[in-house]
């Protein structure tokens, strides 16, 4: 399968990760699953957007799913009625902070529009939608309330499958990771069991991590980047040094058939993923992922009884290293396809500079020097 990016990814650089990607590298490797974006740049304040991810594209037919939060200074609404039903009944929005409750409202009345319910009578239905939230309020204008019903509903009908735009695109626009330059990456994993293939997919919205943590490839490279400022205003104010005060979404998509105490299995592995990057997960961090199964289609039935099927807990190996390798090359793709960014009150995010960074490691023997390089 040949796939056309539009723009360079980590692997693109050489750097090397464990595991077996799918055709894609991204989430959209597991049949069914959609991503849309809506981004909003506009001027020099706004700097923001919406990600969506619908388990099994535009119909209702909820999904087995659990989730976990290794640092709970953050939100992902809808997730007490997931603990308890062991289901999500809705895509998964990704956006800023203070645009949580403009984003839920939206999904609420785009399944209405679109007859994406299961109706308890004739017109009488309830939700309760999955958003999630990262801080972008550096670059962006967070309280100009930017983010409207529309732009919800163009990331939830523009949603399909192949290749998924990364960095500064949709709830990502704003987004800052290891005081570079963040935002969306997304990677996949094939897993095999008992002689079958699974896939695992990830997406992430990455703005958490301090610059002296940041590790590539298993090596602390963040000190080689101090003479690059972590924000700057173009104006006379300076802004602070940061703490790890950022935030990560993490969702994990699978076709392996999962129940949901095994998908918050699946969920409570993305922290060691996000440690091979270099976080340790601070108090101010929203630290908040989501997993689920497109297995299983047809299971959330009101009546009568249905057969599922499981993979042993004892044969899940395979697919915890997937998440935590799948994780590690996610945060680094949201890195490198970032580009530098000016937002409000002419602050700067950098990006990571590819030529350093490939650079150091080919000092380290990471990568490979190319002949005649």
């Amino acid at each position: 399968m040949t796939v056309i990016r539009a723009h360079v990814r980590a692997r693109d650089l050489g750097i090397p990760f464990a595991g077996k990607p799918g055709p894609l590298n991204a989430i959209t490797d597991v049949a069914g699953v959609e991503v849309g974006h809506t981004t909003l740049i506009r001027g020099g304040r706004v700097r923001t957007g919406v990600t969506t991810v619908l388990p099994r594209g535009k119909v209702y037919d909820p999904c087995f799913a659990g989730w976990y939060a290794l640092n709970g200074n953050g939100e992902m609404t809808g997730t007490t009625w997931l603990d308890e039903s062991g289901f999500i009944e809705t895509p998964i929005a990704i956006t800023n902070t203070h645009s949580v409750g403009v984003v839920r409202d939206a999904m609420v009345s785009w399944h209405a529009q679109r007859g994406l319910t299961d109706p308890i009578a004739p017109g009488i239905f309830w939700m309760l939608p999955v958003v999630a939230e990262t801080y972008d309020g550096v670059l962006n204008d967070i309280n100009g309330m930017h983010v409207k019903p529309r732009h919800v509903w163009a990331a939830l009908d523009n949603a399909a499958g192949g290749a998924v735009a990364e960095g500064c695109v949709g709830g990502g626009t704003g987004m800052n990771c290891y005081e570079f330059k963040g935002g969306i990456g997304t990677s996949s994993r094939i897993a095999k069991i008992a002689r079958k293939n699974y896939t695992v997919g990830v997406l992430l919205q990455a703005n958490f991590g301090s610059r002296h943590q940041l590790t590539v490839a298993g090596v602390p490279l963040g000190a080689a980047f101090d003479d690059i400022p972590s924000f700057r205003r173009l104006v006379s104010v300076p802004v602070p040094k940061p703490l790890e005060t950022g935030s990560v979404i993490v969702v994990i998509a699978t076709d392996a058939p999962l129940l949901p105490h095994q998908l918050k299995r699946l969920a409570r592995r993305v922290p060691m993923g996000l440690a091979r990057t270099g976080t340790t997960g601070g108090n101010s961090s929203g630290d908040i992922f989501i997993a689920f199964s497109t297995a299983n289609a047809g299971a959330a039935m009101r009546a009568g009884s249905h057969k599922v099927a499981m993979l042993p807990n004892d044969e899940m190996d395979a697919l915890f290293e997937s998440v935590v390798y799948g994780v590690e090359e996610a945060v680094m793709n949201a890195l490198i396809v970032a580009r530098t960014m000016t937002g409000q009150g002419g602050r700067v995010s950098h990006a990571l500079p590819h030529n350093r960074l490939v650079a150091l490691l080919q000092a380290r023997g990471i990568i490979k020097k190319q002949p005649g390089g």
